[in-house]
């Protein structure tokens, strides 16, 4: 499928999903930023991309939970970049807390963002996969959904959720040039793991074998390649990017 290199990222404007979408941009995918809150970000992030080389870049602001976003993010990405081959479900929240303490509006607001909004956006851009014959969804798991994480049964069970998901669409499309495939990132430098305490840190540290933290541009290394032809005979898997801390 020569040509077709266009790339929606969700949750762009930072961390793992911003270091995917600059590193798609330096590919030559014309890429699509898309954002929740901070346009200004996502903007800065687009500009980051264009000097790269990307050969149009387009923003879309979206709230992931409104079941319109998936149709209008997709349809952006169709208008603004010409089509759509890669999709990356990238964006995540966290509403940490033990269970007892655990709201119904923490649950929900997690599996609604983490999960149900991958499977409507998977669902949309599916359909113009499917006619075309081609396409790679790339899903961003967590170790969490894997190992289980105190403090995190929202979180846990949504990235569970996620890689069924991701090996189900994969064996239901395969046949039609489309692989599904899940990455699943350890214990990376972001804003999120720089808030932890340095004890907590400390902690962490000591159960990865390689003894530091992962680089966002280390995941987003393994995204483009899944998210290029080359993947073809890669489907329905979990890859974890941990420093050796998970049995995948």
């Amino acid at each position: 499928m020569g040509g077709m290199k266009q790339a929606l990222v969700t949750g762009a404007s930072r961390g793992i999903g911003r270091a995917i979408l600059l590193e798609l941009a330096a590919q030559g995918y014309a890429v699509l930023v898309h954002y929740g809150k901070n346009r200004e970000l996502a903007e800065a992030v687009a500009e980051e991309a264009r000097a790269l080389g990307a050969p149009r870049v387009a923003v879309f602001g979206a709230d992931l939970t409104d079941p319109a976003a998936a149709p209008a993010l997709v349809e952006a990405a169709e208008t603004e970049l010409g089509g759509l081959s890669v999709l990356v479900n990238n964006a995540g929240v966290t509403r940490d807390n033990l269970l007892l303490r655990m709201k119904d509006a923490d649950w929900d607001a997690v599996i609604a963002t983490d999960l149900t909004a991958v499977f409507r956006l998977t669902r949309e851009a599916i359909k113009r996969m499917v006619r075309r014959r081609y396409g790679r969804i790339i899903n961003i798991a967590s170790v969490s959904g894997i190992l289980g994480t105190p403090g995190q049964a929202n979180y846990a069970a949504a990235k569970a959720g996620l890689i069924g998901f991701t090996r189900s669409v994969a064996k239901e499309y395969a046949k039609r040039g489309i692989t599904v495939n899940a990455v699943a990132p350890g214990f990376i430098e972001t804003d999120m793991t720089a808030a932890l305490p340095e004890a907590v840190q400390r902690e962490y540290l000591a159960q990865i074998p390689a003894g530091r933290f992962g680089r966002p541009e280390e995941v987003a290394k393994l995204v483009a390649f899944l998210a290029g032809e080359d993947a073809g005979y890669i489907n329905g898997q979990t890859i974890c990017v941990d420093g050796g801390l998970t049995p995948c």
